[in-house]
């Protein structure tokens, strides 16, 4: 967009775009962006550990019980490409807006089931908009930082989903304990109603969209959409490997007290968080070549387990750098943002329902090991193998990126001319003037 001299010289001399202008409203978009994926992280990751309390008030063993953790799972992969493709012609905001509510809304009645069956229903409701908000709030996320820092702001985002691991899932497995399951799902709703209210006041103001369903559908005709997803599906699906039986191999291999788990829990999304603070730095100058790197890192991670499965120190360290590896999730992300065109939205959900494959994919090929006699530790192997072929899919993507690189001048992603003018953050809460003010220079 051209800007005037004249209309550029009032800008920077403007109080109200000096005060604009300011870093501490680009955080505060980003927090609220990001207390939605708390919420998400929370309900996600807890229900693992509440899984035992709900199936013994509901009268379900556990086995049948995990299907309530497969129901949200479904709801992710399916609610993703859905809402994207039905949403394209809304506001982002109004977007964020109604995903959170209804994500409020699928805790509420998860928190009130009556019976198993309900639950079943509940969950599946919490899951649909997952995907479609992380795709969404990335998008905004990026839309609000220069060229060469998206991959800092999608993973700035991303915090509150690592940051859950650290603070949420404990909290929600004491109240869980203490009170009961219930108050546990109850108080995931009372944080997406804070998303909803964050996101109200302080999220940009946007047009409504400017895609159509058929657009965004026309992301599925990209091959290099389908092998970012495949890399994601496939290699991310060993830290769910082992992470889904972190807890019994620390229990029957390392033989630490029960009471410990939490830490160890702790210590992996401490290693998620840091992850995602400084790895996406180094994406955002070699974007793929990062990406490569991490799948790398976290094969050897993962081969390292069962040898530091018997020592709880070593543990904790194998642990925290396969939390690290967490960080794939927004450069991968970011990689969807270049390579989708007009798709945006659809392809940046459509990474969620890859993830949420790996969920699946991950656990039930590390439980085929342990039922075959293998031990609790053959997880980290085949979470190693898994990274591994996830590699391999990287390298045809990477040189397809070097024969052919990715067009980013045109869409949302447009990289910046060598001398942009100074960019604006959001104001605060927007009236009629910084919507005047949205209109010369709205959100991508």
């Amino acid at each position: 967009m051209t800007i005037s001299k004249q209309a550029t010289s009032q800008q920077a001399t403007s109080p109200r775009a000096t005060a604009a202008s300011t870093p501490p409203h680009l955080a505060i978009v980003l927090f609220s962006l990001a207390m939605g994926g708390f919420a998400i992280g929370t309900t996600e990751f807890a229900s693992m550990s509440l899984l035992p309390f709900f199936a013994a008030d509901l009268g379900v063993d556990e086995p049948t019980a995990g299907h309530a953790i497969s129901a949200y799972a479904l709801g992710v992969v399916l609610g993703a490409p859905l809402i994207a493709v039905l949403g394209a012609r809304l506001a982002r905001r109004a977007q964020l807006l109604v995903l959170m509510a209804v994500f409020a809304a699928g805790n509420a009645l998860t928190a009130l089931a009556p019976g198993f069956g309900s639950m079943i229903a509940a969950r599946f409701l919490s899951g649909l908009p997952h995907g479609a908000y992380f795709g969404i709030a990335a998008l905004v996320a990026a839309s609000l930082v220069p060229q060469h820092r998206r991959s800092q702001a999608i993973g700035q985002v991303m915090l509150g989903l690592t940051g859950a691991t650290i603070v949420g899932v404990p909290l929600a497995n004491l109240i869980g304990q203490a009170i009961g399951w219930r108050a546990s799902f109850g108080l995931v709703s009372v944080l997406a109603l804070l998303t909803v209210l964050l996101c109200a006041l302080f999220a940009p103001r946007d047009k409504a969209g400017r895609s159509d369903p058929l657009r965004e559908l026309g992301a599925l005709r990209s091959g290099r959409v389908w092998i970012t997803l495949a890399i994601g599906a496939i290699g991310f699906g060993g830290m769910f490997a082992v992470y889904t039986y972190l807890a019994t191999t620390l229990i029957e291999v390392t033989k630490v007290s029960p009471a410990l788990i939490p830490l160890f829990l702790a210590v992996f999304g401490i290693g998620a968080t840091l992850g995602n603070l400084f790895v996406p730095r180094f994406a955002d100058r070699a974007l793929m070549p990062t990406a490569g790197a991490i799948l790398l890192f976290s094969a050897v991670a993962l081969l390292v387990f069962p040898l530091a499965a018997g020592n709880p120190w070593a543990l904790a360290a194998d642990v925290f750098a396969i939390g690290a590896g967490v960080s794939l999730g927004a450069i991968l992300q970011t990689r969807l943002m270049d390579v989708a065109g007009d798709a945006q939205a659809l392809a940046a959900a459509l990474n969620h329902s890859a993830f949420n494959t790996a969920n699946a994919l991950g656990p039930f090929l590390g439980g085929l090991a342990i039922r075959e006699g293998l031990g609790w530790t053959s997880t980290g192997p085949v979470g190693a193998a898994l990274a591994v072929l996830g590699f391999l899919i990287w390298i045809v993507a990477y040189r397809d990126s070097k024969s052919a690189p990715v067009d980013i001048s045109s869409g949302s992603n447009a990289a910046p001319p060598k001398n942009p003018p100074a960019r604006r953050a959001p104001p605060l809460a927007p009236d009629d003037r910084s919507r005047l003010d949205a209109a010369r220079d709205p959100v991508a």
